[in-house]
């Protein structure tokens, strides 16, 4: 009695794993095996295509070094001090996951636009948001930013206050403390939380749309193709963004098996 109970126990935590397991393989392999060989050949020679899978791997990389730059001494303070309203900032942070992304690239569009004070400073500095990569990048960087700091997080949390407290006491300033023994300790949640920033960045669409259809970001050219010429014509452009996409996770992956091994 008790094995036919472990059975059941074993089906009824297999079955939905295979089922969440081909939710996401069945329409990938799909995807991958319905382009031809030769379109891909084609998807990989065509300087549009190439061109806007370029763009997209360097506005998202672009936009996951603004989330390090930005986002690390944020994470820090989140992880280390404690002040009334910690939870509504937090929560703020979180904000961006579960915005419309076309709400976002309005938004952005509202305080770019002139009559606003931020808009009107900007067109005096000659920075444009509309159907620039600089709109692109704010808009990826928006979205990315959360994914880094939650991984920032959970690293400078993992690191124990009391190694800043004794390399402080050894005579070591704040900031040196934090070079030579936070960071050394925290990097490979922050290398984590910068490669998912920027995987998440390569996949945004629509906040990308509505701020710059042209210059042409990899998923606006896929929808583009799509509307214009039907699936067969998308499906290459989409087989080498999700190829770029699982290299990044692939990678992340990898260095999460590592800090593992160390630990």
């Amino acid at each position: 009695m008790a094995s036919l109970g472990n059975e059941k126990i074993r089906w009824s935590i297999w079955v939905p794993s295979f089922l969440a397991m081909a939710l996401v393989l069945l329409p990938l392999f799909s995807m991958a095996t319905g382009a031809s060989w030769q379109g891909l050949v084609e998807a990989a020679k065509d300087p549009d295509v190439r061109g806007a899978v370029a763009l997209s791997l360097a506005t998202s990389f672009g936009a996951a070094t603004l989330c390090l730059l930005l986002g690390t001494p944020f994470a820090w303070i989140l992880a280390r001090r404690e002040f009334k309203g910690k939870h509504l900032v937090e929560s703020i942070v979180d904000l961006p996951i579960m915005i419309p992304h076309p709400v976002i690239g309005i938004a952005f569009l509202s305080i770019a636009g002139r009559g606003h004070l931020l808009g009107d400073a900007m067109h005096a500095l000659g920075i444009r948001i509309m159907g620039t990569t600089v709109g692109i990048v704010s808009v990826l960087t928006f979205v990315g930013l959360p994914f880094f700091i939650s991984s920032a997080v959970t690293g400078f949390k993992k690191v124990p206050e009391r190694h800043e407290k004794v390399a402080r006491s050894l005579g070591a300033t704040f900031y040196q403390s934090l070079a030579r023994v936070t960071l050394p300790l925290a990097w490979r949640s922050l290398l984590s939380g910068y490669i998912m920033s920027a995987a998440r960045a390569l996949s945004e669409f629509g906040a990308v749309i509505i701020v710059a259809y042209h210059p042409m970001t990899a998923p606006v050219m896929v929808y583009e193709r799509f509307t214009a010429y039907g699936l067969s014509y998308s499906q290459p452009v989409a087989v080498w963004l999700i190829t770029a996409s699982l290299a990044l996770f692939i990678v992340l992956r990898v260095l999460a098996l590592r800090g593992e091994t160390v630990e």
